[in-house]
């Protein structure tokens, strides 16, 4: 079977495209799912390059974000079938640490061996590819802005990070229920697709910093009430935190999913109480967040941005295009 390992931590060198590796064989309650299409996300490339606290066994084929047809069922399997096409749910949801492709081998193969409680069924009026693009970056971000940030209608939604999976995620949900979006990016670019993804405004944050640029478009937050953003989207962390605090309007929320900048955040406790701000943090994502978006792709609702396809064994080039953030929205490995 062709793969691709992650034979040790380190650059994209310890990537290792093979093509004899070892058939996945179907245990009780499993079924083998033939792979269509795996996208990639940055935890892969943390995965690549060790992280703290994680133990990873190596050799290891990563890729989380998996869809494709079942090829195989185990004999007491019920309910799913040869034929049926599905999205793999990765994290364990049976209290095991971890998730497919970082502590089990993922979808960087042909084919994988899945318990049949981490599939979702993917409507016929829905691409394999676009339902690989769904559980890390589109799963997260529903979940950070739908259930638990509650965005809606005629709010102003402010994302950092906007071009990156996650983010564009955001900026298109954000749209989709009727909201203002202002979103950030660090080149021209990357700027000129987030507007044709429906941004309202942009801020190219290199030559203007966002604090500024938010400031110019919906005024300077007041504890009157005037100005500012009603939500915030910060996953960067690091020494955006304050800036995103002067963002936000009285009663606004600031959402957050990941520090990719710094956990180490300073807050400004003047701003959080006097404005009375929200906080709200929100963890990956559950099955009934990636059946809501397969529903929203199924009903024209929702496009997940699929920025380029590469074949499997390109994925060096893949994880390459993300690292130097030549990347909006998602990358696919195609076996």
């Amino acid at each position: 079977m062709r793969a691709v390992l992650t034979t040790a931590h380190g650059g994209r060198e310890v990537l290792r495209p093979v093509v004899d590796h070892k058939e996945p064989e179907v245990s009780s309650g499993q079924v083998i799912v033939e792979i269509k299409a795996t996208a990639l996300n940055f935890h892969d490339i943390f995965t690549r390059r060790g992280m703290p606290g994680i133990k990873i066994g190596l050799p290891v084929i990563v890729g989380s974000d998996i869809a494709g047809i079942i090829t195989q069922t185990a004999a007491d399997v019920e309910g799913w079938g040869v034929g049926d096409r599905v999205l793999i749910d990765p994290v364990f949801r049976d209290g095991r640490v971890g998730m497919i492709g970082e502590t089990v081998d993922g979808g960087r193969a042909e084919r994988i061996a899945v318990a049949v409680n981490q599939l979702v069924r993917v409507p016929d009026a829905v691409s394999l590819e676009d339902a690989a693009s769904l559980p890390l970056a589109y799963g997260t971000a529903y979940r950070m802005m739908l259930t638990r940030g509650q965005v809606k209608a005629g709010e102003v939604v402010l994302v950092l990070g906007a071009s990156g999976g996650v983010g564009v995620a955001c900026v298109q949900l954000a749209k989709m229920v009727g909201a203002t979006v202002i979103a950030c990016a660090s080149s021209a670019s990357k700027i000129e697709r987030l507007k044709q993804i429906g941004a309202d405004h942009v801020i190219d944050y290199v030559k203007t910093p966002f604090l500024e640029g938010v400031r110019s478009i919906v005024g300077k937050s007041r504890v009157t009430g005037q100005g500012g953003v009603d939500v915030a989207v910060n996953f960067t962390g690091g020494d955006t935190w304050k800036d995103t605090q002067r963002c936000v309007k009285l009663g606004g929320r600031i959402l957050t999913c990941g520090a990719t900048a710094g956990y180490s955040v300073e807050t400004d406790m003047r701003f959080l109480w006097s404005f009375e701000h929200t906080m709200i943090g929100s963890d990956g994502w559950y099955p009934e967040d990636l059946t809501a978006l397969l529903t929203l792709i199924e009903t024209g609702k929702l496009k997940p941005v699929i920025d380029a396809k590469l074949p499997l064994e390109q994925a060096a080039e893949a994880e390459r295009m993300l690292e130097d953030r030549e990347v909006v929205g998602k990358v696919l490995l195609v076996p």
